[in-house]
Formats: C-alpha cells, structure tokens, sequence
C-alpha cells in the first residue's frame, strides 16, 4: 500500500460544553470529553485506513485541567503510528472560553487510541504505512511504538500468569 503523511487524515472537532454536559461538581464529565476524543480519533482511523475501524484499546488519557460550562473544546488528532492493520492515533484536546476571543486555548486533556481496520465482516484488513513529515510526527512515532511494546509485553504477561 502507498504510505500516507500524517497530515492527510489529520483533522479536529469542536464542541461547546453546556449544562447537560457538566458532573455534579459543575465540571463537564470525563466520559464527555472520552466521547469526543473517540469521534475525532476513529474519523482520523477510517480516513487513513481508506474504510471501517474500530476502537481496540485507549492507551492512556491524561486529564490535565477541568472544562467548565462554556468553554469550546477542540479535539485536533492524527495517526501517530500505523502497523498492518492497527493505527495509534494521538488526541490533543484544548479548552477556549466561549465569549473572549484572542485567548490562549488551555491543554485539558491528552490521548492515545489504538483503532484496527476492519472489512465488511469485522476481520483485519490492511492499513497504508505513515510517513512523518516534520520531527514532531518523528518523536510521535518513536513514542508510539513504545507504547505497542509496553501493551504487548503487559498482555503477554497477564495470559503467561494466567496459565501458571
């Protein structure tokens, strides 16, 4: 298959937090924001990969400071790493106030999916390489695939216990 740069099947979504999205403690759920960071994440899953891919593991997702009623929160993500038939794709999410344009987004939250291609009756399929295209993307990969080997040693090793 062709390789594919990062850029192509970059892309961000946007939402603006409201009542219906906030916890009891008048911040906006999580699981809101997990929602938003999976939409962004597959749509970048499934242009790269040409068709269909699931959610197979969320690496990691860091939360870094909370989103309040009103902020409008961008989700920008890009496939980090491709494999054979899975993709690591990183989510930034940035949180902005609603009515004061011209300030600095704040960095809320950081992801990590893994998402596999799947044809039309759920078996793998294959995904087109990613080629970097500036150092940052560079480092992302590099990164990626220490996250795969920390997932695949940390699954090796909870069947191995299982057997024992």
């Amino acid at each position: 298959m062709e390789p594919k740069p990062t850029s192509a099947a970059r892309t961000s979504l946007s939402h603006i937090m409201t009542a219906l999205d906030t916890n009891l403690l008048g911040t906006v759920h999580g699981g809101v924001i997990m929602k938003l960071v999976d939409d962004v994440a597959g749509a970048v899953a499934q242009r790269h990969s040409g068709g269909p891919a699931v959610t197979a593991a969320m690496d990691g997702m860091t939360f870094l400071h909370p989103v309040r009623v009103g902020d409008l929160v961008h989700a920008h993500a890009q496939v980090n790493w491709a494999g054979r038939s899975s993709m690591e794709v990183g989510v930034r999410v940035v949180a902005e106030p609603w009515d004061r344009a011209g300030v600095p987004p704040t960095r809320v939250a950081t992801a990590y999916l893994v998402f596999v291609a799947v044809d039309g009756d759920g078996n793998p399929r294959p995904v087109p390489p990613v080629t970097p295209e500036t150092p940052e993307d560079e480092r992302r990969g590099r990164e990626a695939e220490i996250r795969r080997h920390h997932r695949l040693t940390r699954r090796d090793e909870i069947m191995a216990s299982r057997e024992a």
